[in-house]
């Protein structure tokens, strides 16, 4: 196993043998484009976030109403309120889930 140096937070993901650091480091420097960011997208874009993707890319039209809230479990109350775009909802989350990614 390469000695490089990987944030702390994924260090359990780096000691599965399929992945290691040089995985973790491949993770980290990916680009993922997620198209929609309803139910779906949005718990993709979360996971993603959690896993140390790179970049994520976010494509959708829509707003956050307060009819999304019951499936759509990453946008708030708050975001419906504000009638946020979900491109810009779901941003503001993922800063909060993990500071180190680019979200675009």
């Amino acid at each position: 196993m390469a000695n490089i140096s990987i944030d702390p937070r994924y260090h359990r993901l780096a000691r599965f043998h399929r992945i290691q650091n040089a995985g973790v480091e491949k993770l980290n420097d990916a680009t993922v484009v997620i198209l929609g960011c309803g139910a779906l997208g949005s718990q993709h874009a979360e996971t993603l976030a959690r896993s140390g993707i790179g970049h994520l890319i976010l494509i959708d039209r829509d707003f956050v109403e307060l009819t999304n809230l019951q499936r759509q479990t990453l946008f708030t109350e708050e975001d419906a309120k504000l009638s946020l775009p979900k491109v810009i909802a779901l941003k503001n989350h993922l800063a909060e889930i993990n500071s180190t990614i680019k979200v675009t």
